[in-house]
């Protein structure tokens, strides 16, 4: 018996031709269907020629008359299941002795073909962001997610940055049409994948396909829009809304918006030297009020407390044209500049005043805090004199 023969079953009814062998006696037969069904060499014949079908019908007919054998004659060779099936009565010596050749023990080889969809041969690749919670966008954590929505399997590789150097955070292999569960991450945790890359490369197995160029996009993931709802998108990958970023569509690969001058751009630089320019002041005036407010006090009063206040009233002339998330990255920048103007004077304590509302800047100062400046100590300030929405840190 040899690859390519053709072969029919003993005891069942159907056949094949020889596509292997394995351990144990054991050979695949491939049938019309191209399914590689595990066999016992015992319980297979070959019939590519006339007198191989007469040895087979000989070979049946001695099966036959020795499954009919009393106890303690001549035994057959065939395994215990078959004999079994045919009544033979058998003791635990048998049972010792007998090579278990069931086929459901047998490893399997065989590999089902993937099932292509129509349309499915322009690679899609997605990033996805999905809420435990949908209604406690900012309180809850989200499942990472990479999503392959074409024919071909894809290697990756995605990693985040981490000051200069990058980091590693998952790798391997997605089948066609199907999403990947990468990691779970906490709201705390969203700045430290703000600067991400995935790297892809696509291919198709058992079957001839277009060559797909390699995929190496850079992403920036705003830690912002894990805060607003109106970010997360309906869609056909999960039964609700994602935070969803494309890696490549139609074959074409993201990439990250032209750097040349625009209106926009414009705006944005010229908002953040007035913001820079404002903040000055403001911590000239805050740093003489405090030095008044010790001299007025006399002795025992406290030189190392600053008062920031982030209401956007108090840093800006006017908000026009301004949505509100340009009003929150203004604040925050605010905020930046003070811890870093503050840096080297350890001990100071600085109270922002934050506002209670929504609650949306202090969550993301205390984001801040717990991401960039660890080594900070933070707490609520003094109800007292500011009320529930002020949050002071001491520079350490």
């Amino acid at each position: 018996m040899k690859i390519g023969d053709k072969v029919r079953f003993l005891n069942e009814i159907g056949g094949g031709k020889v596509a292997g062998f394995q351990k144990n006696n054991i050979v695949l037969i491939e049938d019309e269907d191209g399914f590689q069904i595990p066999m016992n060499m015992k319980e297979v014949v070959v019939v590519d020629n006339e007198s191989d079908k007469k040895q087979s019908q000989k070979v049946s007919t001695s099966s036959v008359s020795k499954s009919q054998t009393p106890k303690g004659e001549e035994r057959d060779n065939r395994s215990i299941k078959s004999l079994i099936g045919d009544g033979y009565s058998h003791t635990d010596e048998d049972l010792e002795t007998e090579e278990d050749y069931d086929p459901a023990d047998m490893d399997i080889t065989f590999e089902k073909p993937v099932e292509e969809r129509l349309g499915g041969n322009s690679l899609h690749v997605y990033l996805c962001f999905v809420p435990k919670d949908i209604k406690a966008i900012g309180q809850t954590t989200y499942d990472t997610y990479l999503v392959n929505d074409s024919n071909y399997y894809v290697h990756y590789t995605y990693s985040t940055k981490d000051d200069q150097v990058w980091w590693l955070r998952s790798h391997g292999e997605i089948a066609p049409n199907t999403q990947l569960f990468i990691e779970e991450i906490k709201p705390e945790e969203t700045n430290d994948i703000e600067h991400a890359a995935v790297q892809l490369l696509a291919f198709k197995r058992k079957k001839d396909y277009v060559l797909k160029p390699a995929i190496d996009v850079n992403l920036r993931i705003e830690p912002l829009k894990f805060y607003k709802l109106h970010a997360y998108q309906d869609n056909d990958f999960f039964h609700s809304k994602a935070l969803i970023y494309a890696i490549v569509e139609n074959d074409e690969a993201y990439t990250q918006p032209q750097e040349s001058i625009n209106a926009d751009k414009v705006k944005e630089e010229m908002m953040q030297k007035k913001m820079n320019e404002s903040l000055k002041v403001k911590l000239k005036g805050d740093q003489q009020a405090a030095a008044q407010q010790a001299k007025g006090m006399g002795k025992g009063a406290d030189n190392n407390l600053v008062v920031v206040d982030l209401h956007a009233d108090e840093l800006l002339e006017t908000t026009g044209g301004m949505s509100s998330v340009d009003i929150l990255q203004y604040q925050l920048e605010v905020f930046r500049n003070t811890i870093k103007a503050y840096a080297k004077q350890k001990g100071t304590r600085i109270v922002f005043i934050h506002g209670k509302g929504e609650g949306v800047l202090r969550r993301a100062i205390l984001n801040e805090l717990n991401y960039r400046y660890k080594s900070y100590q933070y707490q609520d300030a003094s109800f007292q004199e500011y009320g529930y929405g002020a949050t002071q840190v001491t520079i350490k």
